[in-house]
């Protein structure tokens, strides 16, 4: 019997989402629709499918300990691939494929986004089953979703010829994100959603790599092989950062998946979400009989199609119609409903005016983190930061003075005295309390 291995993309930083998901805490790890995570939500949902073999995470620095703390919460073990930075899909997937490979050439990896959301999750499972067999016979097969509506916000496959496996068909055509006019018509024709997962026999994906980008292949491989144990378990592998570098930047629909001759789509039974902005929140939010969901403290008054969500004051709404309004302690996001895609725009200008709230938290939603800001400019904010022991902390492109205690930086381990420069998609961890100065730019 083929061995199925869950893999579970868990990176980005959901910007649409903002201001719940920041870089500091992505929407992947936020409890938006219920007591999980959506990281947790796919855990869950593979943890009978994987039948004792790893479920395996691939995700960077600044995402270990949300990893690590959530799958604790559920009681479910997982092993890290440790990204040494994102290079985009097709290398995530290719070290994951990699990882596979050696554990077992004929295994199946179920290769899942982890911020997805899907509604029944035995439908899902069943859908899943029917893939792994598919794939176990050579093709990269991936789940269609049959569209509720004409959304622009997705790419879309258009079915070919049913194969022999029942449920699966040819993927005759991926087309890209059309706009409204186009959205209909692919619509009326029978065009499904590109979920962005997969199936496939790791030795496959690795096959089409080297006959179309061999460099990631190459790349993956080296980048396994040389791979270092980053805990005393053994349960979190770096990927060796030379060999993972020389991957070029590429998503796995460019680099394969409009490629490949091996493409196969199972059109999904189950209904899914891939939760990108806060109207796809609101789709899959129970609603009242006037289709307002409300989450937190908050009052709605003669309101429709409304979603309030506050974690920090109180919010009211009176009169009012198809507005997303979502409060934490330190922001307010009010837009209407069709533009919440805009809300990714209202962020690059903050971040372009050099507001700290585009990607960080206040301290009050970091725990165990104590601030104190010493000065502060348009461009540059100098702090004093004391961490709790086993505190992480994503702070892309600060410089850290480690003054008192143990702090991991990256891959460094700093001494009081040091300093370091934290690339993007690196953390600081305290090893130790901690007293730090930090110097923030803009």
């Amino acid at each position: 019997m083929t061995k199925l291995y869950p893999v579970i993309l868990c990176g980005g930083s959901g910007t649409r989402l903002w201001p719940a998901s920041r870089l500091d805490r992505p929407k992947q790890f936020l409890k938006l629709l219920g007591p999980h995570s959506s990281f947790q939500e796919t855990l869950l949902r593979v943890r009978d499918l994987a039948a004792g073999q790893e479920i395996i995470i691939v995700t960077g620095a600044a995402m270990i300990d949300f990893v690590r703390e959530q799958a604790r919460e559920i009681e479910t073990p997982v092993v890290v691939l440790l990204e040494p930075e994102a290079r985009d899909s097709a290398p995530a997937v290719a070290a994951a494929a990699a990882y596979v490979e050696a554990l077992d050439p004929d295994a199946v990896a179920l290769m899942l986004a982890a911020d997805h959301h899907v509604g029944e999750v035995e439908l899902f499972k069943d859908a899943a089953r029917l893939a792994a067999h598919a794939a176990s016979k050579g093709l990269i097969v991936t789940f269609g979703v049959r569209p509720t509506g004409p959304a622009t916000g997705f790419g879309y496959i258009r079915p070919g010829a049913a194969l022999d496996a029942e449920g699966v068909f040819k993927v005759a055509a991926f087309v890209e994100k059309p706009d409204l006019d186009l959205a209909k018509t692919y619509v009326s024709q029978g065009y499904l959603w590109n979920s962005g997962n997969f199936a496939f026999k790791a030795s496959t994906m690795l096959a089409e790599l080297e006959n179309f980008e061999p460099l990631i292949a190459r790349a993956a491989r080296d980048a396994v092989a040389k791979a270092e144990r980053a805990d005393p378990d053994g349960l979190c592998l770096k990927l060796d950062p030379a060999s993972f570098a020389q991957a070029p930047r590429k998503s796995l629909d460019y680099a394969i998946m409009e490629r490949t001759h091996l493409a196969a789509v199972v059109p999904a039974a189950f209904s899914w979400s891939d939760l990108g902005a806060w109207d796809a929140i609101w789709g899959a939010s129970p609603q009242d009989g006037h289709g307002n969901a409300a989450q937190g403290d908050v009052t709605l008054v003669d309101t429709r199609g409304v979603l309030a969500r506050s974690t920090g004051p109180f919010v009211g709404a009176i009169g009012v119609s198809d507005l997303m309004i979502v409060a934490e302690p330190d922001a307010v996001l009010v837009c209407r409903r069709d533009d919440a895609q805009a809300v990714k725009t209202l962020v690059d200008r903050l971040k372009a005016n050099g507001r700290d709230l585009a990607q960080r938290h206040p301290v009050s939603e970091t725990a165990g983190l104590e601030r104190r800001v010493l000065s502060k400019s348009a461009q540059v904010s100098v702090e004093m930061w004391r961490l709790a022991a086993r505190t992480q902390v994503a702070l892309p492109g600060a410089r850290l003075q480690l003054l008192q205690g143990r702090v991991k930086a990256g891959d460094r381990e700093l001494a009081p005295g040091d300093y370091a420069a934290l690339a993007q998609d690196e953390a600081a961890t305290a090893l130790t309390p901690a007293t730090v100065l930090v110097t923030l730019f803009a």
